[in-house]
């Protein structure tokens, strides 16, 4: 597809880490290289792996190659890649995720709007081993993906999914990027970060928006081990511990209003609905999904204190996590 004029250019930022997901890697990549809408460039941050770096220097002659040279974690990772991008909008995609052919064309058609600071899309769960029957839908955010309580069509939210996101380089550059002492490094499942950036961004541009377009898909892989309740408490545990660290840097109603909707209207009907399909035969399983979202909220909500008790994290933290880090040790 040719682009129209006026249609702003778009860099897409891909971050990795581990060369165990080298075929994932490829998968995201090529999902890039069929868009409908091609990016101006595509670039690939690896996060301190050397090893990795060669291999995709190699082996991956069509893609722009950096490594992180910020904190190490997910965060750094993507201020390098943002860095380099010298497009008007930057995308980001996860390295465990395929878009679907028109996912650029739908996130730019968005950008026509002045006002419209960031964009992000829908993120489907791709499960290695087939959907858990006690894992609803409304804890999908557990592994990254929409989950069920979102806007089905396009509307004003309060921030993106890191799995498929979009920001103009230019609000970017105004706020800074992303808060280095949040979000994932390596498996310690922290986050937030894009939450965090994506409120910055509003409060130095008043009447501007974030965008969620539904019609923006990719598809994000999911191993079986995160559909192990044993995961959906340590990532609940840490969301809970993330949102405190937020709510540090933003103020308490900024970093949780959506919450308070999704605990007193979403999760409620979700748990009804689980105990009825039980009741009725419908769905031996129920019951089980009820109970779970029930404990799921409650890990939430017990690493939120326990994270408001905690010490705040430094805004630049050492390369390798410090083992005497107490944020660090939290979540392990």
């Amino acid at each position: 597809m040719s682009q129209a004029p006026g249609t702003p250019t778009i860099s897409v930022v891909i971050c990795t880490y581990a060369e165990e997901r080298w075929d994932l890697l490829m998968g995201a990549l090529d999902s890039v290289r069929v868009q409908s809408l091609p990016p101006q460039q595509t670039i690939v941050v690896v996060d301190y792996n050397m090893n990795l770096y060669k291999r995709l220097i190699f082996t991956v002659p069509d893609v722009v190659i950096v490594e992180n040279n910020g904190p190490k974690g997910l965060s750094g990772a993507r201020n390098s890649g943002a860095a380099v991008a010298n497009a008007k909008v930057v995308a980001f995609l996860d390295d465990d995720a395929a878009a679907a052919p028109d996912w650029l064309e739908r996130i730019v058609a968005l950008y026509d709007d002045p006002d419209v600071l960031a964009v992000g899309g829908r993120v489907e769960p791709h499960w290695a081993a087939g959907r858990p029957a006690y894992f609803a839908r409304e804890l999908d955010w557990i592994v990254g993906c929409s989950y069920r309580g979102l806007p089905k069509v396009a509307a004003e939210v309060r921030n993106v999914i890191g799995a498929n996101m979009s920001f103009r380089a230019e609000v970017l550059d105004r706020v800074g990027g992303f808060n280095p002492s949040l979000g994932r490094q390596d498996t310690v499942p922290l986050g937030c970060e894009e939450t965090e950036l994506c409120i910055r961004a509003v409060m130095g541009a008043p009447g501007c928006r974030v965008v969620y377009e539904p019609a923006a898909l990719v598809n994000h892989h999911v191993p079986a081990e995160r559909g192990t309740l044993r995961y959906m408490l340590t990532r609940s545990w840490a969301e809970g511990i993330s949102k405190a660290q937020v709510s540090r840097v933003v103020g308490h109603k900024r970093a949780l209003g959506p919450e308070r909707r999704y605990v007193r209207q979403v999760l409620p009907r979700a748990v009804f609905a689980g105990i009825r399909d039980w009741t009725r035969g419908n769905d031996p399983a129920g019951l089980s999904r009820a109970g779970i979202i029930i404990v799921v909220l409650a890990s939430t909500a017990a690493g939120y204190l326990r994270g408001r008790r905690l010490p705040a994290r430094p805004a630049a933290p050492e390369t390798n996590p410090d083992p005497k880090d107490e944020l660090w040790r939290e979540v392990q």
